[in-house]
C-alpha cells in the first residue's frame, strides 16, 4: 500500500504537479468560499473563460500563458466590477458579456494557427504534468498572495459577505472590498487555470467550497472544510490519473463532484440519504 503512495512521487513531473495542484487548491478553497457564499460563482466562470483571450495572444505571441491569463484576468474582473457600479446593468449580464467575448475570440486567436489541436486541448483542459519549477513559483506566489489579502482583511470580508450595508454603515470599506474580491477571484482563477484547465476552472473554485457548506455552519469552519475537500480532490485526482492513464484535470473535477454527491448524500446536517432514513425511522 505505501509503495502505491510513494511511487508517483518518485517522479519529479509528478512532485511539481502536486505542489501546483495543492497551491491552487488551497487558494480555490479560501476564496471560493466567499464566491459561493455571496453568490458569485458565474464570476470564476467568466473570468475563466475570458482569459482565453489573453491565452491566446501570449501563446500566439511566443510569451508566457500563464502570464497572459494574468495579463486579462486582473483588468477584466476590474472591468466587470467598474461597470456593475457605473453602467446600471445588471452585473449577470456584464458577466455573460464578458464570458462569451472573450472566449470567443481567443478560440478565433488559436484557431488562426497552423497547428494548435494539442496546445488548445492544454488551454481547455490543463496541463499539470507538465508543470515546470517555473509554473511552481508563479502559482505559489499567486496563491501565496492571495491568502495573505484574505488574512488582511479577513473580518472585512466576513461582515460585508454576511451583511453589506451594516457593513458600510459600520465603517468598513464595502465599496473597496467589491473591487478587491472579484480581483481575487481572477487571481484565483489564474493560479488553478494549469491544473484543471480554462473550461473547469470553475468546478476547483466552487465545488470544494459548495461541499465545505455542507459539512460545517461558522465561514472559518467552511472555509478549512472548502480547503481540505479541495486538497483531497486533487490528491486523488493525481492519483487516479496517474494509475489509471486519465486526463489529470478531468479527473480531479470529477474526484471533486463526486466527494460532494457523497457528502450531499451522508452529512449528518443536510444530507438527503441521512434525511430519508431519519424520516423512515420517525414514521415507523
Amino acid at each position: 500500500m505505501l509503495d502505491l503512495i510513494i511511487e508517483p512521487m518518485q517522479y519529479g513531473f509528478m512532485q511539481r504537479a502536486l505542489l501546483v495542484s495543492a497551491l491552487a487548491a488551497t487558494a480555490c478553497g479560501i476564496v471560493g468560499t466567499f464566491v459561493v457564499l455571496r453568490g458569485m460563482a458565474f464570476l470564476g466562470d467568466a473570468i475563466a473563460h475570458s482569459s482565453l483571450t489573453g491565452m491566446a495572444a501570449a501563446f500566439l505571441f511566443g510569451a508566457n500563458i500563464f502570464l497572459g491569463a494574468l495579463c486579462w484576468a486582473v483588468p477584466a474582473s476590474l472591468v466587470i466590477s467598474a461597470l456593475s457600479r457605473r453602467s446600471g446593468i445588471r452585473i449577470d449580464a456584464i458577466i455573460g458579456v464578458m464570458f462569451a467575448g472573450g472566449f470567443a475570440v481567443g478560440v478565433i486567436i488559436i484557431n488562426s494557427l497552423a497547428s494548435y489541436a494539442g496546445d488548445l486541448l492544454g488551454i481547455l483542459f490543463g496541463n499539470v504534468l507538465g508543470a515546470s519549477w517555473l509554473d511552481v513559483l508563479s502559482v505559489g506566489i499567486l496563491a501565496l498572495g492571495v491568502m495573505g489579502v484574505v488574512w488582511a482583511f479577513y473580518k472585512e470580508l466576513v461582515f460585508t459577505t454576511y451583511d453589506a450595508a451594516v457593513a458600510e454603515a459600520a465603517g468598513v470599506p464595502v465599496r473597496f472590498l467589491e473591487y478587491m474580491l472579484p480581483l481575487l477571484v481572477a487571481l484565483t482563477t489564474v493560479a488553478a487555470i494549469k491544473t484543471v484547465g480554462n473550461v473547469m476552472v470553475m468546478s476547483l473554485l466552487v465545488v470544494p467550497s459548495v461541499t465545505g457548506t455542507l459539512l460545517a455552519q461558522r465561514l472559518s469552519s467552511i472555509m478549512a472544510a472548502s480547503v481540505a475537500c479541495a486538497l483531497l480532490a486533487v490528491i486523488v485526482g493525481l492519483y487516479c490519473s496517474y494509475y489509471f492513464d486519465l486526463p489529470t484535470g478531468p479527473t480531479i473535477v470529477v474526484v471533486s463532484v463526486g466527494l460532494l454527491l457523497l457528502v450531499a448524500g451522508l452529512s449528518p446536517r443536510r444530507g438527503f440519504l441521512v434525511s430519508w432514513v431519519r424520516r423512515d425511522r420517525s414514521a415507523g
